[in-house]
This record gives C-alpha cells, sequence and structure tokens, in this order.
C-alpha cells in the first residue's frame, strides 16, 4: 500500500510541477522560472542532506555522475520550461516523460543487454511522439517547436537518470536529489541575480515556489514508494504525464486532435510498460 501511495504521491506531484511552471514561464521566462525553483529546492534540500552527513561511498568517481546528473536534469527542465512557454501542457509532459525509455538505450549503449520487450516498447514509444508531432493546418501556438524543445528535454533527462542509476545503489536518493539543486543556484539563480535579471512578479512567486516544492516532494513521495516496491512506485510514478495532460485538459481546456491524443496515449503506456520491465 505504501508503495502504491508513494508512487501516486509522486505523479501528482510532479504534474503539480509542471502545471504550475507552465504557467509561471509565460509570465517571466524560462531561465527566470528555472533560477526560482531551483533556489526553492536548494532550500528544502541542502540542510536535510547537510544534516544526514555526507555519505561513505562518494568518491571522485560518484562526485563527477552527480554532477553529470544534476546538470542533465537542469538542462533538461530548461528545455521542458521553453516547451511549456509555447505549448501544451498535453504535448510537453507525455514527451518529455520519455526520459526512462532514452535512460534505457544510453545503457544499451554503455554495453547492457536490450531484451524483445524492452526493445518492442521502446518502438512503440517512438511511434506515439511521431504521432504526437503530426500538426494540422492552422494550429494555434507552435507544436513542431514544442516537440523539439520536449525531446530535447527528455534526452537531457534521460543522461541525468542514467547518471543518477550508476551510483544510486551507493548513496541516498537525497544526494541523488542535490546536485540539480547546487547546479541550477550556481550557474542560473546566482548569475541571474549579479546582473539583476533575476526578474520575479507577485502572479510568479506563488507558482515557482510551488513547482519547486513539488519537484523535492515527487522525489521525496518516490523514495518512500521505492523501498516497499519500487517496481509498482516507478509504473504509477511515471503517470505524472497523463495526470498533467487530464488536469490541462479540465484547467487550461488544452485540445488534442485524434491523431496526437492517440500519440499521447501510446507514450503513456510505452513509458509505464518500459518502466515495470525495467523495475
Amino acid at each position: 500500500m505504501i508503495a502504491v501511495l508513494g508512487g501516486l504521491g509522486a505523479a501528482f506531484f510532479w504534474a503539480g510541477a509542471l502545471l504550475t511552471a507552465s504557467r509561471a514561464t509565460r509570465l517571466i521566462g524560462p531561465p527566470a522560472v528555472l533560477a526560482w525553483v531551483m533556489l526553492t529546492g536548494f532550500v528544502v534540500v541542502v540542510p536535510a542532506a547537510l544534516a544526514s552527513g555526507i555519505p561513505d561511498g562518494l568518491g571522485a568517481r560518484e562526485v563527477g555522475w552527480l554532477v553529470l546528473a544534476g546538470a542533465g536534469n537542469v538542462v533538461g527542465l530548461l528545455f521542458n520550461y521553453a516547451a511549456l512557454r509555447v505549448g501544451m501542457v498535453s504535448l510537453v509532459a507525455p514527451i518529455s516523460s520519455t526520459e526512462g525509455a532514452i535512460a534505457a538505450l544510453i545503457a544499451v549503449a554503455a554495453g547492457e543487454t536490450l531484451g524483445a520487450g524492452v526493445g518492442l516498447t521502446l518502438v512503440v514509444i517512438a511511434a506515439g511522439v511521431a504521432l504526437a508531432a503530426v500538426v494540422p493546418t492552422g494550429s494555434s501556438g507552435d507544436p513542431r517547436r514544442t516537440v523539439v524543445l520536449a525531446g530535447l528535454a527528455a534526452v537531457c533527462f534521460g543522461v541525468g537518470l542514467y547518471a543518477t542509476a550508476r551510483v544510486s545503489e551507493e548513496l541516498p536518493l537525497l544526494w541523488a536529489v542535490l546536485p540539480a539543486r547546487v547546479v541550477g543556484v550556481a550557474a542560473l539563480t546566482v548569475p541571474l541575480a549579479l546582473t539583476r535579471r533575476l526578474t520575479l512578479t507577485r502572479a510568479a512567486l506563488p507558482l515557482v515556489v510551488a513547482s519547486g516544492l513539488c519537484e523535492v516532494g515527487g522525489f521525496a513521495a518516490y523514495a518512500l514508494g521505492s523501498r516497499h516496491g519500487i517496481a509498482v512506485a516507478a509504473v504509477l510514478a511515471s503517470q505524472f504525464a497523463a495526470v498533467a495532460a487530464v488536469a490541462a485538459y479540465l484547467l487550461f481546456h488544452e485540445r488534442l486532435t485524434r491523431l496526437q491524443l492517440a500519440g499521447v496515449v501510446a507514450i503513456l503506456a510505452g513509458v509505464a510498460t518500459l518502466t515495470a520491465l525495467q523495475a
């Protein structure tokens, strides 16, 4: 039961982070949103990480992987926020959720064996992305740019996931969450603040804080759930894209064509299946 609650909690937290960020990016732009989201997470995570002490398995190799994981997360979020500024949540979320598929492909390139079930699932996901990218004439916004940016976000997230997996057995999850916040604050928040470009409006303030808290809350919920069942927690957490798409339909009245909807459904089903197979 805890695995189910943890996985569902992560899905809803991450969907909340995506939805709030989608509104904030249209108010102050992707770089500023990411800077504030990372600062919010930094304030929450750093004290907890320091209180837990430095892990025994933290060496030069692990630090390298953690830096790569942090950079992948930060750059991925920047691409994701850029996609949210020009496109619909219901299109961005499913494509960016293919991060697990990207991580699987990286693992295969690094020498891991690809099972028949995983290979077929990756084909289904690729087909879903292709269908989601089909844009009818006269569509509003910039769907093709949205698909490209969300795809780049998925690649960066996939690199971050693979790097995190390389050290996940030696280090606690809290330390895996920490690097992205440190990299984000150092690479974005501080430089923007020093150059007086760290903008924030009254309307954007609650959105960026909520997004930052939801990002951390999602990792915490998944960590709790995975201790009682990795497969169940992982599959349910991966459904944040479905939760975000439904919420965007209800809250923002977003609409997809039937072909795009078929692609989104294929992506969601493929991601859930792949997560279950990998877990």
